[in-house]
């Protein structure tokens, strides 16, 4: 069963990287969640940066992709701005035998009282209660997904979009992991998005005939960032092309507040005939 990086014990750290080591979780052998990565380095940045900050958003690149949950991942993180005594930026990266596999910057402020506000109302999708039970089994956490039954079948053909509800509980109480929380499921299915709009290709065929892999993704949240009952996770494609492809998306409480958007370009490119010879689980 699926959990989120199990990352919490990052000290502050000033003068130098604070380091850690953790043991992936369960993951496919060699997987990608770069939404796990963003969450890991919103914790890690809670203890990194000017204390009363709080994280207002993460990008992540990932020079090698794949982590192997075999060696154990060692993360670094570094102040390494302090704007002023409300605004902070630190990098956060991780590195497994000797190379580093992702490189998070994150940065965090003291939020302040409005000039002005508006913000992308809530699509108007069915309620969580006639969405289709969307699998992905994590403790604490159901999936719901509107008009998709497997996000993963070449068969799913419609417009580049999917909506995913999601329901935690318990909700976490303190900003770091609930923003963690949020960031986790932002990678999930950005791939299948932009997938979705093309018959008879789907990510079930991911490195089995066709490589893929998330390259960079980003969050930003939205003050406040505080929710009830389920969140609406949108996703669009809005193009893909010479073996990219680029998703944007949303993060909306039940209610309609926006309390996030996030972005994914993601490699979709020809299994190279030399693939042929790598195991099917071990393949890029």
């Amino acid at each position: 069963m699926d959990r989120p990086s199990d990352t919490t014990s990052i000290s502050n750290s000033t003068g130098g990287p604070t380091r850690t080591t953790r043991e992936n979780t369960a993951y496919a052998e060699r997987t990608d969640l770069s939404g796990n990565r963003l969450a890991t380095a919103t914790i890690a940045c809670a203890s990194t940066c000017v204390p009363s900050t709080t994280c207002r958003s993460s990008a992540a690149a990932t020079p090698v992709w794949a982590v192997n949950r075999s060696s154990p991942a060692g993360w670094a993180s570094n102040r390494s701005s302090s704007i002023s005594t409300v605004h902070c930026a630190a990098v956060v990266s991780a590195s497994q035998n000797g190379k580093r596999c992702i490189s998070v910057t994150v940065f965090t402020d003291v939020p302040s009282g409005d000039v002005i506000r508006h913000h992308l109302p809530r699509p108007a999708v069915v309620p969580p209660a006639e969405a289709n039970d969307g699998g992905m089994p994590m403790v604490g956490r159901q999936v719901r997904l509107v008009d998709v039954v497997d996000v993963n079948s070449p068969d799913e053909v419609g417009p580049p979009e999917l909506y995913a509800w999601l329901h935690y509980d318990p909700i976490p109480q303190r900003d770091d992991l609930a923003k963690a929380l949020i960031a986790y499921f932002t990678g999930h299915l950005g791939i299948s998005t932009t997938m979705r709009a093309h018959e008879g290709i789907g990510t079930a065929q991911a490195h089995l005939t066709v490589s893929t892999a998330p390259m960079t993704i980003s969050v930003s949240f939205h003050e406040p960032v505080r929710w009830d009952g389920w969140l609406l996770y949108s996703h669009e494609s809005t193009q893909v092309g010479a073996g990219m492809s680029y998703v944007r998306g949303a993060v909306h409480t039940e209610e309609g507040e926006l309390i996030a958007s996030f972005s994914q370009d993601a490699l979709i490119r020809p299994l190279r005939t030399t693939d042929n010879s790598i195991a099917t689980q071990n393949r890029l």
